[in-house]
């Protein structure tokens, strides 16, 4: 693989910004844009990090439901495919709920 990965790269913004960025900033709004733009990077870190079985598992599943495939039996499954997504999304949200 080439390097730095997609993953090496975002992580090398996100640390710029948080680091010499961010303490610099006085301005309220760019000091917000900052904190999201530091968030999309973390989500990016966290998304090319999950294995090409996952993505491809995940586009299979969606192609279920939108073909009619998909019955109350499959709740489980939906809610697994769910609670990956928020892992890599938003993963404070599965310890809080």
């Amino acid at each position: 693989m080439d390097r730095p990965t997609p993953a090496e790269l975002a992580q090398a913004v996100r640390e710029f910004l948080e680091t010499e960025l961010l303490p610099a900033v006085a301005d309220p709004r760019l000091r917000f844009r900052t904190l999201v733009a530091m968030n999309a990077l973390r989500i990016v870190e966290r998304e090319t990090a999950a294995p090409p079985e996952d993505r491809a598992a995940d586009a299979e599943l969606a192609r279920r439901i939108r073909d009619g495939e998909v019955g109350v039996e499959a709740l489980p499954e939906l809610k697994a495919a769910v609670a990956a997504k928020l892992r890599v999304s938003n993963p404070g949200y599965l310890e809080r709920y």
